[in-house]
């Protein structure tokens, strides 16, 4: 899982009944239970290496653009799979199809890519080996958003720290 920290916990939260060996990646390595979790720059190699699916949740930033490219699908094991559910501008599509037809990555599913809508054309529609889906990964519910905006005006209230607050310095 790479962006472990916000998005990422809930969806390894998800994942862990069904016995998978959990990691995640992130700029800051924050801790999370029963997860093998690596940080920065120096330890994404190591990251990826024991990845056999990797679901990209990072935000699309200077440093993230473009991340999904052939560099790091060949730090995947062979035959790796690949789960975009960030930002279309994270994958360099040719970078894609070219690890596919290598058998690097075997599969992919797409819920955001770049150009967005795809046109009717591009050569994901017709690959069996890549599945998209409507950019419906992450929709918001407005039970659980009221809670979330009523926490927020109470750390407010309080005079806390907002959690879930953009940083412009880190651009997002």
């Amino acid at each position: 899982m790479a962006g472990a920290v916000m998005l990422g916990k809930h969806v390894l939260q998800q994942l862990r009944p069904f016995g998978f060996p959990l990691a995640g990646w992130s700029r800051s390595g924050a801790t999370l239970e029963g997860v093998e979790v690596f940080a920065g720059e120096s330890q994404l190699p190591e990251f990826l290496a024991r990845t056999d699916i990797l679901i990209c949740l990072l935000p699309l930033t200077d440093e993230t653009r473009g991340i999904l490219n052939s560099r790091l699908f060949r730090q995947l094991p062979r035959g790796a799979a690949l789960i975009n559910v960030g930002r279309g501008a994270h994958l360099i599509n040719a970078d894609l199809l070219e690890a596919l037809d290598a058998e690097q990555l075997r599969a992919a599913v797409l819920d955001v890519c770049d150009p967005e809508p795809l046109p009717q054309d591009h050569p994901f529609w017709r690959d069996p080996r890549i599945i998209i889906t409507p950019h419906v990964a992450s929709m918001t519910h407005p039970e659980t958003a009221v809670e979330r905006v009523l926490e927020v005006i109470a750390q407010h209230q309080a005079g806390m720290p907002l959690s879930g607050a953009i940083d412009r310095n880190k651009g997002y």
